[in-house]
């Protein structure tokens, strides 16, 4: 018999709690990236195996970051329909699912159909974590997303550095299965410590950033940033096989750019604080991720691992500056789910275009030197932009149209 001062139910202690916390979207996080980081060292064996066009194969990348977007604009209705713990679980057992049926040698088609599968578990996670980790810890939720995007990074760098060692061991598409694992320990673990989902809510949101001058112009800084990583993430690896380069090797370049995201992304967290002109760090930050772009379009033997250097620390500092940049501009704290939302969305949509353009410029010009070429005018693009976004808003600027 219990006494008056047991209950049936034990709380975690505060920092058992923040411990759970760390592990949960840790281990969430490392399984977001894999599907799609994996693909790059062994894509000219796959296209061999399943005759898939540089075209088609950019839709490897394409199909599941066009689901985040999609997801993203629709996050506040998918939290109110599905919740975060169970939408969160169905996430991450479509990721499972994607990665399983792969092991059974998939044709091209196939490959596809388990891309854009296991994008709309990617997608589902990604539009519900944030909403899950502000309401659950309030006070850690800046320390966890960064863990949260850490995770991100750190999965794609382990899927790029093991992919082709798998494969000599088990095939390329028990190679990519294999990260069925990792995903069911996730699942797992987010059903047995992931908090219950909030009561439901019949709020309508406020904020409309779609009619609002700056909302657009964020987004097309996402969008235009964004295609940057994906673009690196679908074709690195085989733009240096086609000079020449083992596919371990270009596996482990992609890794180590991605460590280097990582590693940008937690040093712009901890100082970012402290800078409140924001105006010379985008535009330092850009400057890197151009002239490693240039590097990789004039010199990528010479210069291969200053330049992976110099597009993981640009790029991976590139991503939360820009969702920084989003926050900057909304006064309400209530309404900043509606602007990432719209800013998120349509960028990832953005995003999405780039790998299958590069992947049909490939099978055109039998390179990718002008893809890179293309992607560094997109980025004094974003210069422009970063420009405008970083000086404050003139009288009347943020009205609606």
């Amino acid at each position: 018999m219990l006494s008056a001062s047991s209950s049936p139910t034990t709380v975690p202690a505060p920092r058992q709690d923040a411990w759970l916390a760390v592990l949960l979207v840790l281990l969430v996080g490392l399984n977001l990236r894999p599907i799609l980081a994996a693909i790059g060292p062994l894509l000219d064996g796959i296209q061999a195996a399943t005759g898939l066009e540089g075209s088609a194969a950019g839709a490897l990348t394409t199909l599941p970051i066009a689901a985040m977007g999609l997801c993203a604009l629709g996050g506040a209705r998918l939290q109110a329909w599905l919740g975060e713990r169970r939408g969160i679980a169905l996430g991450l057992l479509l990721l499972a699912l994607a990665n399983g049926l792969r092991w059974d040698e998939p044709s091209g088609a196939g490959l596809i159909l388990t891309a854009g599968l296991g994008g709309v578990g990617i997608a589902l996670v990604q539009a519900l974590i944030p909403a899950y980790i502000r309401r659950c810890y309030p006070q850690r939720t800046s320390p966890l997303m960064g863990l949260y995007t850490t995770g991100i990074m750190g999965g794609a760098a382990v899927a790029a550095a093991t992919a082709a060692p798998l494969t000599e061991h088990w095939g390329w598409a028990q190679g990519l299965a294999l990260w069925t694992l990792p995903v069911l320990l996730a699942l797992g673990t987010w059903l047995a410590l992931a908090r219950p989902d909030a009561p439901a809510s019949n709020a309508a949101p406020r904020a409309q950033p779609w009619r609002q001058r700056r909302a657009w112009l964020l987004l097309a800084f996402f969008g235009i940033g964004t295609a940057a990583y994906t673009l690196v993430l679908a074709w690195l690896p085989p733009y240096y096989t086609g000079l020449g380069w083992p596919p371990a090797d270009s596996g482990l370049l992609l890794g180590g750019l991605s460590l280097a995201e990582v590693s940008a992304g937690l040093l712009l967290s901890a100082i970012i604080g402290r800078l409140h002109n924001r105006r010379p760090l985008v535009l330092g930050v850009l400057g890197v991720v151009l002239v490693g772009l240039l590097c990789l379009a004039l010199a990528p033997l010479s210069l291969a691992v200053p330049t992976a250097l110099l597009l993981g620390l640009g790029i991976g500092a590139l991503f939360p500056l820009s969702l920084i940049l989003a926050l900057d501009q909304v006064g309400d704290p209530a309404e900043a789910g509606a602007w990432l939302g719209f800013v998120q969305g349509g960028g990832y949509l953005i995003a999405s275009l780039a790998p299958l353009a590069a992947g049909i410029l490939r099978d055109r010009l039998d390179s990718l030197a002008n893809a890179w070429l293309l992607m560094a005018v997109g980025v004094v693009l974003l210069m422009v932009l970063g420009l405008s976004l970083t000086r404050p808003a003139r009288a009347g600027e943020l009205v609606s149209w």
